[in-house]
């Protein structure tokens, strides 16, 4: 993985964000425009929990007809086959026009494609081989901290983010959420906990130092705690545990960011251990985790830096999510993938 500078947001010095082999020079800032209309949203028309939470997405992100495509999937299993991703990425190629450059998926199961996650599958393709050996690196995203505003028209794909919930009025929360982030510009904090748990802390010291950033105004806290209690200003949260104590005490600002590094977090219906699940019904708006064992590897995971960098530069939640994962093949990213809090703010106006 090459060396990536901050984008000026963060640490406002362009301090490396990891270590790698070969130097790429800062970028322009991005100039972010993924809205609304530019969003496709694919449902299951089997699965009529997806058929409600996909109604109340269009009426409140108010999408067109032409932006919406329903195709079938089983609702038995956690997992679609490599046939079965082959039929819908050949559904969603033919039906969207090249104006749609990301994806919501109005459903939390199935999840996977093999090891693999659906969210992966949907975008990038199936990959043969990860499943044979999960202890080794996947391939690279060619989204990972891209500097473009238009996936599909520069790269050839587009991002997809699961509308993932359990109930509707769950579902129904965290839209109103994603809606109400907007532009808000909160003045949260982002909170980095480097944990007891060692393997799982193994992106700990990519967590940027605890500072207090002024455009836009934001804090960073970077603690050696296992847990955050108490607190009620929370733009983002990354930790490494199997298991997240005392979410009941907290509150997330609209748009709010946070997942936790463990094996299991992204088998969202049947974890034996925490599901990324928990973040959204604890009043987070997207977050991420794997659906396979993905070992420690950081690069399989969101980087701290790259997932601020680009969420206060203004980039929507899938965008910021995608493009801060290395190595997203086995994982799922969920949320509402129009949440923007800081798409109004440059961080270089004065």
């Amino acid at each position: 993985m090459r060396i990536l500078l901050a984008l000026g947001l963060v640490l406002f010095n362009a301090a490396a964000l990891a270590a790698t082999s070969a130097v790429q020079a800062k970028p322009a800032a991005p100039a972010y425009q993924l809205g609304a209309g530019q969003l496709g949203l694919v449902v299951n028309k089997n699965d009529s929990l997806s058929v409600e939470i996909a109604a109340y997405y269009v009426s409140q992100h108010h999408l067109k007809p032409e932006q919406i495509l329903e195709i079938s999937l089983p609702t038995d299993r956690v997992w679609i086959t490599e046939g079965e991703l082959e039929q819908v990425k050949a559904q969603i190629d033919s039906h969207f026009s090249p104006q749609i450059q990301a994806l919501a998926l109005a459903w939390s199961k199935p999840y996977r494609v093999n090891c693999l996650g659906i969210t992966y599958g949907i975008t990038l393709g199936y990959v043969e081989g990860v499943c044979s050996n999960l202890g080794k690196p996947t391939p690279e995203s060619p989204y990972f901290n891209h500097t473009t505003t238009q996936p599909f028209t520069d790269l050839g794909i587009r991002p997809s983010m699961m509308l993932a919930a359990k109930d509707l009025p769950s579902a129904k929360k965290l839209i109103d959420r994603g809606v109400a982030a907007w532009g808000n510009q909160p003045k949260g904090t982002a909170y980095f906990l480097t944990t007891s748990d060692k393997n799982r802390s193994s992106r700990a010291v990519l967590f940027p130092p605890s500072q207090v950033v002024k455009k836009p105004a934001i804090k960073i806290e970077n603690i050696v705690a296992n847990t955050l209690k108490d607190k009620s200003d929370i733009l983002v949260y990354q930790t490494g545990l199997a298991s997240v104590a005392d979410l009941e005490t907290l509150r997330f600002v609209p748009g709010a960011l946070a997942d936790h590094l463990t094996s299991f977090g992204g088998m969202l219906t049947d974890s034996s251990q925490m599901s990324s699940m928990k973040w959204l019904e604890s009043g987070a708006t997207a977050s991420y985790g794997t659906v396979s064992e993905p070992y420690s590897h950081p690069q399989k995971f969101p980087h701290p830096q790259v997932l601020l960098g680009h969420y206060l530069f203004g980039a929507t939640a899938v965008e910021a999510y995608w493009k801060s994962v290395a190595w997203p093949a086995q994982g799922v990213f969920i949320g509402d993938p129009l949440a923007a809090p800081y798409r109004n703010l440059s961080p270089f106006k004065q």
